[in-house]
């Protein structure tokens, strides 16, 4: 069986596991600094914040087996765009940061073609 078939036959949440540490590693590889990976408040999560040419940056993961059902990235709606803001406002406003500038990432993990799309910017 190839990594591809074993990715097919785990459940969402470790899938999801294994493309956040992906994305981590591809993350650093570019010089981006991790600061903290499943970051949790009240109003939700951040997969993962990182800091990056003195911008904080706010990234959602989102893994796929395939394309079969669509972009990955269409996964991250409105509904979950206001509540990565919302996590965002929290984060700096707990961290004391001011005048840093933000940015909010998607990284695309796609099992069957073994890519990686990182979108930057994305909302």
């Amino acid at each position: 069986m190839n990594n591809y078939e074993v990715f097919k036959s785990l459940d969402n949440v470790k899938k999801g596991k294994i493309g956040e540490k992906i994305a981590r590693k591809y993350l650093v590889s570019i010089g981006m600094n991790i600061i903290c990976t499943n970051y949790r408040t009240k109003f939700g999560e951040v997969d993962i914040i990182a800091r990056f040419e003195n911008k904080i940056i706010f990234v959602e993961v989102k893994s796929r087996t395939s394309k079969n059902y669509g972009l990955a990235c269409e996964a991250v709606d409105l509904k979950k765009i206001k509540k990565i803001t919302a996590v965002a406002k929290y984060y700096i406003l707990e961290n004391n940061l001011r005048n840093c500038e933000m940015r909010f990432d998607v990284v695309e993990i796609y099992f069957d073609e073994e890519r990686i799309n990182h979108i930057e910017n994305a909302f």
